[in-house]
């Protein structure tokens, strides 16, 4: 439950309180996108006293038809409310309450921030980046959240002009990917990637290994190694143990050796496959077959 509603005050709910009134939650989505909010509803709606989306229309001069269509979610008003209030608003501003976010984020929490203030950036199928929105906080609430993401999960996010949250690296990308898909409604499958068709492997490869890799017949001895790629693909599925192991091997600087060898056809659909799902090259995976 807190997890929800910590994703949800990360991206597009809040807190409003008038006057001597006590505080309600609210957040609003577009026309378009009924159905996500009608899935935070029903999420939230179990622990706070929620009114159903209701359609609103709300006149807007500065787009072509002269007004915007949208559903909101609003509360009435409880003890819950009050206390989370008082510690995401102690100034009567909404201010990130680190101690809570460390407590309760999770990966459902990323996964509704996404959805709620996220993009995907793609070209040609090839995702590019991925985008928080959260120009609204402070450089310090910025800089807690990338050392936030950091020590939680492992991801290297920067700032951009627009004072966003970025994540450009493409290993990076397929792992945030894979943690928040499993919470993913229907309705923003836009911010799924696009299925690509990846290259097929040429009949002669160079791999990369590093240097303290002594080959002495390299095409068999490498190929011999694809028997592990089973093996890499079951410890995918404990996505979170894999991205550490991977991203300790790409933080270390090696210097490495050029080998052209001939993959047998046996292993390339394989080699495809993890290639897609992670973002790791075939060097990389194939460094990670020697080492395990």
């Amino acid at each position: 439950m807190e997890d929800m509603m910590c994703g949800k005050l990360l991206g597009d709910g809040c807190l409003t309180k008038q006057n001597e009134r006590k505080p309600r939650f609210q957040f609003t989505h577009a026309l378009t996108d009924k159905g996500w909010s009608e899935h935070c509803f029903e999420g939230l709606s179990e622990f706070y006293p929620l009114a159903p989306p209701k359609y609103k229309r709300v006149i807007d001069s500065r787009v072509a038809q002269g007004f915007t269509e949208c559903y909101v979610v609003q509360s009435r008003t409880s003890q819950e409310l009050n206390t989370l209030y008082e510690t995401w608003y102690p100034h009567g501003k909404k201010e990130l309450p680190f101690a809570y976010i460390e407590q309760h984020f999770t990966e459902r929490s990323l996964s509704w921030w996404y959805q709620d203030d996220g993009h995907l950036n793609q070209q040609n199928g090839l995702v590019k980046k991925i985008i928080l929105s959260t120009d609204s906080f402070s450089p310090t609430e910025n800089q807690f959240l990338i050392d936030f993401l950091n020590i939680k999960f492992g991801f290297n996010f920067s700032i951009d002009g627009q004072n966003r949250l970025v994540l450009y690296d493409q290993f990076q990308i397929n792992y945030f990917l894979r943690l928040v898909t499993p919470y993913i409604h229907v309705s923003m499958t836009r911010k799924k990637p696009f299925q690509r068709n990846m290259r097929p492997i040429a009949k002669r490869s160079t791999i990369y290994l590093p240097e303290d890799l002594i080959l002495e017949k390299p095409t068999s001895e490498i190929n011999d190694q694809y028997e592990k790629l089973p093996i890499l693909q079951e410890l995918l599925q404990d996505h979170i143990s894999f991205f550490k192991m991977a991203t300790s091997v790409k933080s270390t600087i090696i210097h490495t050796k050029p080998y052209q060898i001939e993959i047998k056809e046996s292993y390339k659909a394989q080699l495809i496959k993890l290639k897609l799902e992670t973002g790791l090259n075939i060097s990389q995976i194939t460094n990670h077959c020697f080492r395990i």
